[in-house]
């Protein structure tokens, strides 16, 4: 127990460069996903796969998001959210190895162990940026959110030539499990800085004041801290069970709201990032400049998350700038039905949508949990119900093409999901009605 509530103490705000190591952490968040879609062909030529089995392979990502998620929290209870954190990085580039070199087995093997992983990151990005930039949350979700995108956008422009240059698709998704080794070693040397501070404040004894739940992580870290006149002012549910914890959250019309939100953004994101190519195709466009549409709306999602900050606090709550993130994709979707020849266009105003929603969803999961143990619990949830909506949306827009030959009644369907995403960006971006107000988000 006494090493378990140690290891927990680590978990704290660094100071100087080691905060911001949290943005390099997100730049490794997509690559083991975004780099499959260019050789995806390769691929299937290389194993004799058909497109059935490929689409099976291109799902397990978001189905392991879901499934994982709601686990993350009994992780970061156990071993700490930055320990958590490290052994994501890990198993991420583990699971590039193993998808790469692992065989038939491997590819899918490989392919949960860094999806699975991927999903930790998920949730606890939000919770650290909370915990070290409590002072400018939406800044910190724009910019780590934007190293996403980045991360994204990268690997699926470098992957196909990659694979060129090296003889395969193997090389080059085994390069994408370089980056998290670096990232982890640099993430170990900051919980080593952490364990350092810890003993030095406390006279060279690590102990704890409390039970070790991780309702406290991020507050705790020594018996000085404990004994710190400030420390009488911490909220009470720091010592409420973690069944507790998930009950109350639970039980707010803001989770469901938040949750809808993120499920309905990453729906439409994941549905244009695998059928833009496609509908540009069936436009007129050839395969070059179809996969330039894709980039374009991927990478302009970068630009857009980072602007976005500036509206989440807009008359005291985040309806300006839920609105503002997802009309654009609505305007894409009726742009692809009425104009579909403005591609690049619908593109580029879609990529605006997907980067500044992301911001959002993810801002609000911060700023929607109360403390560190809400905000944990708040991600698992809104993550893994929302991943799962999102799996639908790619899905039924490929079974609706195939049931009707063309492609205007899943864009019509497509349109339709943005706009309900319109109407839960109402609902999630005002203030929380069943919160108190002391525990009311700090202003941003």
């Amino acid at each position: 127990m006494n090493s378990k509530r140690n290891m927990l103490a680590y978990d704290r705000s660094s100071t100087g460069l080691w905060v911001a190591l949290i943005f390099l952490v997100s730049l490794n968040l997509r690559p083991a996903i975004a780099a499959v879609g260019p050789v995806l062909a390769q691929m299937g030529t290389d194993l004799a796969w058909g497109e059935g089995v490929q689409g099976v392979l291109t799902a397990i990502p978001l189905i392991a998001f879901a499934a994982v998620s709601p686990l993350v929290t009994f992780l970061a209870r156990r071993i700490g959210i930055d320990m958590s954190i490290l052994l994501a990085l890990l198993c991420i580039a583990a699971g590039d190895a193993i998808r790469s070199f692992g065989g038939g087995v491997g590819i899918w093997l490989g392919t949960v162990v860094f999806a699975s992983a991927i999903a930790v990151g998920n949730v606890l990005v939000p919770v650290i940026a909370k915990r070290d930039y409590a002072g400018h949350v939406a800044m910190a979700t724009g910019v780590y959110s934007g190293c996403i995108t980045a991360g994204s956008a990268t690997a699926g422009l470098l992957s196909a030539p990659l694979a060129q240059m090296w003889g395969g698709w193997r090389a080059s998704l085994a390069f994408w499990s370089v980056p998290p080794l670096v990232v982890a070693a640099l993430w170990a040397l900051r919980i080593l800085h952490n364990r350092k501070v810890v003993i030095a404040s406390a006279g060279g004894t690590i102990e704890t004041s409390d039970t070790g739940d991780i309702d406290d992580i991020g507050d705790r870290s020594t018996t000085a801290n404990a004994q710190n006149p400030h420390s009488a002012q911490r909220p009470a549910c720091s010592t409420q069970s973690s069944h507790g914890v998930f009950t109350r959250v639970l039980r707010r019309p803001m989770t469901w709201y938040v949750t809808a939100f993120m499920g309905l953004q990453s729906s439409a994101f994941y549905t244009m990032s695998n059928w833009m190519p496609s509908i540009s195709a069936s436009i007129g466009y050839d395969a070059s400049t179809a996969g330039v549409h894709l980039f374009i709306f991927q990478g302009i999602g970068i630009l857009s998350g980072l602007v976005i900050p500036k509206l989440m606090n807009v008359r005291g709550n985040q309806v300006c700038a839920a609105l503002t993130a997802s009309a654009p994709m609505l305007i894409a979707g009726l742009g692809m039905l009425l104009l579909p020849h403005l591609m690049p266009v619908w593109a580029f105003v879609g990529g605006c949508a997907q980067g500044a929603s992301l911001v959002v969803a993810l801002a609000l999961i911060a700023l929607r949990g109360r403390d560190s143990a809400e905000t944990v619990v708040l991600s698992g949830v809104a993550q893994a119900i929302g991943y799962l909506i999102a799996s639908f949306g790619p899905l039924l827009f490929g079974v609706l093409v195939e049931a009707t030959g063309g492609r205007q009644v899943s864009l019509t369907v497509f349109t339709f999901i943005a706009f309900l995403q319109c109407v839960v960006a109402v609902l999630a971006g005002k203030p929380d009605e069943s919160a108190p107000a002391a525990a009311a988000p700090s202003t941003i």
